[in-house]
């Protein structure tokens, strides 16, 4: 039996990430969610991850600002500013356990996800570290993103869809989305497959070389 993970990025949305809640609980989803920690300074946002975990779905941090991938930025304090000052809103809506994807810009698996100081928090804060093996590109084409989906997870045993709770995106295909993948046989899942979580409770379990950073040679003085 092949096997779906939904994941939703860039959220909470407060048009949108209701509506997909909506969904997931009238059809017994249990999904995840990685939410911005910019989204999570109003009241509005923090209710909707509240909820998400009330609901039993995965929640975890996906940076604070979306945008630089981690191993790009060139910031000293890059972890600080996207990972530690999300989780200091997150923490309290969701106690554990800790989860984070990094920012593919575009979906994209490469060195350029993750920088060493990055994973050296991930690991000794113990954070599963949270991957993708699906990106239908529902923010680019939200009307058809839902057909590549299905053709995508046909070709393996469990497929880590990324979808995105935000305007003009998920919303279209995803009834239609859980419904035929449910008609073609396929189950869906909370977890993630070993493939996708190289960092798992703080154990490196994977080969983190595909999406780690080269060290930056030292500055001259």
């Amino acid at each position: 039996m092949r096997r779906v993970t939904l994941s939703f990025d860039n959220g909470p949305d407060p048009e949108v990430t209701p509506r997909v809640l909506d969904i997931l609980r009238s059809r017994d989803v249990i999904a995840q969610f990685y939410v911005l920690g910019k989204h999570l300074v109003d009241p509005a946002g923090q209710r909707l991850v509240a909820r998400a975990h009330a609901e039993g779905h995965v929640v975890g941090n996906h940076s604070f600002t979306h945008a630089t991938p981690l191993g790009k930025d060139p910031r000293s304090d890059a972890v600080a500013q996207e990972i530690v000052a999300t989780e200091t809103l997150l923490s309290p809506l969701v106690p554990g356990p800790k989860y984070f994807r990094p920012f593919g810009g575009g979906g994209s698996l490469g060195p350029h996800l993750l920088s060493r100081s990055a994973v050296g928090y991930l690991v000794a804060h113990g954070y599963t570290c949270a991957l993708w093996n699906c990106v239908p590109r529902d923010w680019v084409e939200p009307s058809t993103w839902a057909a590549r989906a299905l053709s995508d997870c046909a070709t393996r045993d469990h497929t880590v869809v990324a979808l995105h709770d935000i305007p003009h995106a998920c919303l279209a295909g995803l009834e239609h989305f859980i419904d035929t993948a449910r008609a073609r046989g396929m189950t869906f899942v909370p977890d993630l497959p070993l493939a996708c979580t190289p960092i798992l409770h703080g154990r490196i379990v994977g080969d983190l070389a595909p999406v780690l950073a080269a060290p930056r040679p030292p500055r001259e003085r």
